[in-house]
This record gives structure tokens, sequence and C-alpha cells, in this order.
């Protein structure tokens, strides 16, 4: 996960980010490290927050931005 490349990329600390994110600077270390994976829901939350596609985020492409909302009904 790019995770860690994304926050030193914007000089954002671990506890800064579990701040914003209302998470432990653990479990952000443990992300980071490969320890522990995040579910759906905290894969949108970094996703959104640093405003990436969640591929991006898990290295399955290297454009970071999000696609355009879907148009379909």
């Amino acid at each position: 996960m790019r995770l860690k490349e994304l926050r030193k990329k914007r000089h954002i600390s671990q506890v800064k980010l579990a701040m914003d994110l209302n998470m432990n600077q653990n479990t952000i270390s443990r992300y980071e490290n490969g320890v522990r994976e995040a579910d759906y829901k905290t894969l949108i939350a970094f996703a959104d927050y640093f405003q990436v596609s969640i591929d991006y985020l898990l290295e399955r492409t290297d454009v970071p931005e999000p696609y355009p909302p879907s148009s379909h009904p």
C-alpha cells in the first residue's frame, strides 16, 4: 500500500494522520508496515483523505486521480 509514500509526500506525521482520521498511531504504523490490512471503510477513508483512487492506494495503478462519479442510474 502507498500509504506511507502519500503521507510523507505531504509531510504528514503518523500522529496527524491518525488524529485526522480518528485512528490510533499504532494502527497507521501497522498499515504502513504491512502488519495489518485495511478494511474497505478504512481504504475509502485513506483514499478520500489523500484524494486518490483506492486502486492507486493499493498499487494497482500508477494513476492517482480517483475515478469520476458514475453516470449510471
